[in-house]
């Protein structure tokens, strides 16, 4: 017997189109990273901030496949995880504690990013966590932290060690579990991750080969974060994600609706 059939209604004019383009490029990188292999069925989690409700945010309803998501589903909650508007869905409680923390202790950041890739975790368990061995490398540990693991995110009283451990960074590692990235946008916390999930990836493969590693001097690292701006033509994220856009209405339309 088949699945019965997702019937999610827009809700394009039920809110300010400021949260419905937030809403549509959030639902954009949930299929994006079902695209690329990151998701780990419906266990992680991205978020964004409400535009103009500084202690709201919109985050996956839980029990949806990531490349199901559209930007009608996506689940609005305040900081108590209480939802804010009607909905048939759950949100996924370790997901609004990583969250939520986050949300609360950086204003700044508008986007957050978490996963369980195979890779990813590999490294999250190494000692030495991420090694500079390759040009994507220095990109994230210019601006990476470490948050030891406390099993399962499901209390309020790990969220100010996990905020303390990110500080100001964009980039954490959690030990034994996974990645997580931010930014002031959507494309930011996306970049950040390709970016993180790639180095990762290379060093596991690097690893792999059994020859000896040439890391790469913190010098390195500290002139690739000067010269960041000028390889991107100083847009950013904004460079690639037209085209990330245009690769996924390519192969999973659907995520506007």
């Amino acid at each position: 017997m088949s699945a019965p059939a997702l019937s999610i209604p827009s809700i394009r004019h039920e809110v300010s189109p400021e949260e419905w383009q937030v809403r549509v490029d959030l639902a954009a990188a949930y299929r994006l990273v079902s695209l690329f292999g990151w998701d780990d069925l419906v266990f992680t989690h991205i978020s964004a901030r409400v535009p103009g409700h500084h202690d709201q945010f919109l985050i996956n309803p839980y029990g949806l496949f990531f490349d199901e998501i559209t930007a009608s589903s996506l689940v609005k909650v305040n900081e108590q995880g209480a939802p804010m508007m009607e909905t048939k869905f759950d949100v996924n409680p370790a997901g609004f504690v990583i969250h939520s923390a986050v949300h609360e202790g950086r204003p700044e950041v508008n986007c957050v990013l978490h996963t369980h890739t195979l890779h990813g975790t590999a490294v999250s368990a190494q000692k030495n966590g991420l090694l500079a061995l390759s040009q994507t490398s220095t990109f994230p540990l210019s601006s990476l932290s470490y948050h030891d693991y406390e099993g399962v995110a499901l209390r309020d009283d790990e969220k100010p060690r996990l905020v303390k451990n990110l500080g100001s960074n964009n980039y954490l590692i959690l030990r034994n579990h996974g990645l997580l990235t931010c930014g002031r946008t959507v494309a930011e916390a996306f970049q950040a991750m390709y970016l993180l999930e790639t180095a990762c990836r290379t060093q596991i493969l690097a690893q792999s080969g059994g020859g000896e590693l040439v890391q790469l001097p913190q010098s390195m690292i500290d002139l690739n974060r000067e010269q960041a701006k000028a390889a991107m033509k100083g847009k950013g994220a904004n460079l690639v994600w037209p085209g990330l856009l245009r690769r996924l209405d390519r192969r999973n339309p659907g995520y506007d609706i």
